[in-house]
């Protein structure tokens, strides 16, 4: 199953943006993709280790490998778009 990993800070506004365009995403995909979210503050050495440079920062990881990765605010549309060779139509 797809993961799409949400680098984040609690003090960041446009991470804030993002919380419910990912929840409008994961709900789009129902069980088809997986959505977490990781705290940069409390987890920089996993910030470091996928060179996280910018928040928000969203990456897509399937089979275990980052297959697309995006920072700032990004529509639900073109996550979607960007989802669809990994989830199929939802």
């Amino acid at each position: 199953m797809p993961v799409l990993v949400d680098f984040y800070a609690t003090w960041c506004g446009p991470c804030k943006t993002m919380a419910p365009i990912l929840e409008q995403v994961a709900a789009q995909h129902g069980g088809k993709l997986r959505v977490i979210k990781i705290d940069v503050d409390r987890n920089s050495a996993v910030a470091q280790q996928y060179r996280v440079q910018s928040i928000p920062t969203l990456i897509l990881f399937h089979q275990g490998q980052p297959v697309w990765r995006q920072a700032g605010v990004v529509p639900a549309a073109q996550i979607s778009q960007a989802l669809q060779p990994f989830v199929g139509k939802s």
